[in-house]
């Protein structure tokens, strides 16, 4: 059984959601809002949270920015504004999904199950061997990244993305190709949940300046990773 953690501070809402998802078969936990929300993400490591956007005391961006940091757990976001800038805030700050208030029961369901799925699949078997560029170190039995022999912590989707990167080094990636390789998504959707988590792998890894990285963007195409003196 699926564990869901909804994030909610309506406690109408929240009941509405809870009852939605534990007559679907899945075990429900709730937080009202923000802090208690990470914490309860932290001890009980749920499956998918729900994470409403306005949340007292820490509101749904922080806590999805916090969540971030730590964990790759799925993440869909609720929100009554449905503007584009909204939207594109969500899938900047780690967001795997995004729904506007008033929504349908059964697409929210559906989102969920299709999250679920990703996420189960996405746990794919990369090959053991240790990668060493001089630069990069990446450890996938141990799954372990160093930079220069500093040790990064990497969420496990961050993890996966450097590894297709890397080990196709000199070659570029389409989105689609990443997210096939990284989110096991070879459907396509959510392509922009590539170049957001790009963008956070560059700066986790100290590479924020991308005429400096050896991540580099290939416009029109994908991304490419150029091993230390530009041999592919």
């Amino acid at each position: 059984m699926s564990r869901l953690l909804v994030v909610e501070d309506d406690p109408d809402i929240a009941l509405a959601l809870r009852l939605l998802f534990s007559r679907a078969g899945y075990e429900v936990a709730h937080a009202a809002d923000g802090r208690s929300g990470l914490k309860e993400a932290y001890a009980e490591h749920p499956d998918l949270v729900v994470l409403d956007v306005g949340l007292p005391e820490m509101d749904g961006w922080q806590v999805l920015e916090r969540l971030r940091d730590v964990s790759d757990v799925p993440v869909l976001v609720l929100t009554a504004h449905g503007q584009e800038a909204e939207k594109v805030r969500g899938l900047r700050g780690g967001a795997d999904d995004y729904l506007t208030k008033p929504f349908a029961n059964n697409e929210l369901l559906a989102r969920v199950e299709a999250l679920l799925r990703r996420s189960s699949a996405g746990q794919n078997n990369w090959a053991s061997q240790v990668y060493d560029d001089g630069l990069v170190h990446l450890d996938p039995t141990k799954r372990r990244v160093y930079v220069k022999g500093d040790e990064k912590r990497l969420t496990p989707t961050e993890f996966r993305l450097l590894n297709a990167l890397v080990r196709h080094a000199g070659a570029v990636l389409s989105p689609n190709q990443l997210l096939t390789q990284a989110w096991d998504d070879p459907t396509g959707i959510g392509q922009e949940r590539v170049k957001f988590a790009v963008l956070r792998l560059r700066r986790k890894l100290g590479w924020s300046d991308p005429d400096e990285s050896p991540i580099e963007s290939v416009r029109g195409f994908g991304y490419r990773y150029r091993r230390p003196g530009g041999e592919s």
